[in-house]
């Protein structure tokens, strides 16, 4: 299994914003099989209350190893182990913009997987397929794994790595350019 790789063609203070361009993405591509993943590192009790009212079964562990370690797995309580790490798959897109909201200034990524890109001619690309088919709004972070906290976010389209001239032809079709180079994104 190959993994995506992704760049960054946004970044706003705007979730309206980046909701926008999100949206217009979407349009270009085949989300006949869309899925919707939700991450987050929560550092404030409020932050996690709000969280978890949102996704109350979610998956969730400690930044620490070695003895401080605990986990949703292991059955304890995240209120005695902030700060801890938030992930979620298959959240329903209709939950984004309360999810956004639950996260406050915590960093926070939302990531829409679908089948695949269009074709991008220009770029000498047939329809790409579904292994580099994603896009990453970062709240308050600058980098895909959410290590680097920022007072804005950061949006990223992901694309296969022999496919990287797909990235600047999406950031184009929606007005952008892009802004960062193409790192690696997460599994």
């Amino acid at each position: 299994m190959a993994n995506s790789y992704a760049q960054s063609i946004l970044r706003t203070t705007s979730t309206a914003e980046a909701l926008d361009i999100v949206r217009r993405l979407l349009d270009l591509a085949d989300t006949s099989d869309l899925s919707v993943d939700f991450d987050a590192r929560v550092f404030e009790e409020p932050v996690l209350d709000a969280l978890l009212e949102l996704l109350p079964d979610t998956d969730w562990w400690t930044e620490t190893e070695g003895a401080d370690e605990a986990s949703s797995d292991a059955g304890d309580d995240p209120h005695a182990h902030l700060p801890l790490y938030i992930s979620e798959c298959g959240v329903p897109p209709e939950a984004v913009d309360r999810l956004i909201a639950a996260s406050g200034t915590s960093p926070a990524s939302i990531r829409w997987d679908f089948w695949a890109w269009p074709a991008a001619p220009e770029a000498g690309l047939d329809r790409g397929g579904a292994r580099g088919a994603y896009i990453t709004l970062c709240l308050n972070a600058q980098d895909i794994d959410l290590t680097e906290p920022a007072a804005d976010h950061s949006l990223f389209v992901h694309v296969a790595q022999v496919e990287a001239e797909r990235a600047p032809w999406l950031a184009a079709r929606v007005g952008l350019r892009v802004i960062g180079e193409l790192v690696m994104a997460p599994v």
